[in-house]
């Protein structure tokens, strides 16, 4: 009887173990862990740090944006590779354990189609032992790749209903989206009682935000479909808009902007703590130079006053609860932040053919009821 190689067998054992266990967090367990040392956790801070510094050589435009949103699907596709591979070469270690002095690569090749359950029958195992794990990593090849089918569309859902609300804002708030903007175009007619069910919406969105994020983190590198939008500049929009709101504006509600305001900034914290955001107040405003008198003229324009006259204060204390982790995540991610006052850019229902005399024909419909 061969002996047992006791290292080698605790090798196998182990990595099956923690490869294992990742796997039912990331896939199965549908809440944050807290715990900082995780395979996941250092498998996307490496890589998106290698990939992001690649990234980062190329210049500002379509070129690096198309980079940084390969990542996203790309990154998913190496975990489960690198997961595959882990739970192979343990399993491999775990066979030469129990069958020495057989060479590892043999080995390493019986896991390999035992795993798949390829059936060769050109490598085999001999002993009782390394039989039963034989049957052992086929039952766990079947679940993995079961976990696999299921878990993959569960993941491009959460992203399709994201991107829907995304894309809202496009229309509603320009591209990219800014509060001002926002504001302006629903202080139009009746479009008041619209922001204030877009809002709630938005809750909504924030709370599934909060819930599908910190269960799949993997999510947030996923990019929209437009370079100038993203999910963290549509928050971003939105709790500029509540903040706006919640300072005082005239004739408008704010119990809407308290809900849509506390979720969203709820689900910013949470992510920043998922991906271990150091937030630093000193570095609390994303424009530290914002020209309150300019954005008053704004709002002014579409019939928005501010009913306080310590409004500025109180939108500048405002920011300083929110602003921190979006700069945070900007940075981490790379997904730049809109401004809040318009762009001057078109929209992006309004930049294609014909999309100039499409936005001529919508702006001379009356917005209220004839």
């Amino acid at each position: 009887m061969n002996s047992i190689s006791l290292p080698a067998a605790a090798i196998g054992l182990i990595c099956i173990a923690v490869v294992l266990f990742d796997v039912f967090e990331v896939m199965l367990l549908p809440r944050r862990i807290r715990r900082r040392l995780r395979l996941v956790r250092l498998f996307f801070r490496s890589t998106w740090g290698v990939w992001s510094s690649v990234a980062l050589r190329f210049s500002k435009g379509n070129g690096r944006e198309t980079i940084l949103s390969f990542y996203g699907p790309f990154s998913m596709m190496l975990l489960i590779g690198f997961w595959v591979a882990a739970l192979i070469g343990g399993y491999g270690f775990l066979q030469w354990a129990l069958e020495r002095p057989t060479p590892l690569a043999r080995q390493l090749y019986l896991s390999g189609t035992t795993f798949f359950t390829l059936g060769y029958g050109d490598v085999i195992p001999h002993t009782p032992a390394s039989k039963i794990v034989a049957i052992c990593e086929a039952a766990t090849g079947f679940g993995f790749i079961a976990v696999v089918i299921g878990y993959l569309p569960v993941l491009y859902q959460l992203f399709s209903r994201r991107e829907s609300h995304v894309i809202q804002l496009d229309a509603r708030a320009g591209s990219p989206p800014s509060a001002v903007t926002l504001l302006t175009r629903h202080a139009e007619g009746h479009g008041t009682d619209s922001l204030y069910r877009l809002l709630g919406s938005w809750e909504a969105w924030a709370s599934e935000m909060v819930e599908s994020h910190l269960s799949y983190p993997m999510l947030s590198y996923y990019r929209s479909q437009h370079d100038n939008q993203s999910w963290l500049a549509a928050m971003c929009a939105i709790l500029d808009s509540c903040a706006l709101m919640l300072v005082g504006l005239r004739n408008i509600e704010t119990f809407p902007a308290r809900m849509a305001f506390a979720t969203s900034r709820l689900a910013l914290v949470e992510l920043s703590r998922v991906f271990d955001i150091q937030v630093r107040p000193d570095a609390s405003a994303r424009q530290p130079n914002l020209d309150f008198r300019s954005l008053s003229e704004e709002l002014g324009k579409a019939g928005l006053f501010f009913s306080d006259d310590d409004a500025e204060r109180k939108l500048t204390s405002f920011r300083a609860t929110y602003e921190p982790f979006l700069v945070g995540l900007s940075a981490y991610l790379l997904l730049p932040l809109p401004g809040w006052l318009p762009s001057g850019a078109l929209d992006n229902w309004q930049n294609s053919p014909r999309g100039r005399r499409a936005k001529q024909l919508v702006e001379e419909a009356s917005p209220g009821p004839r």
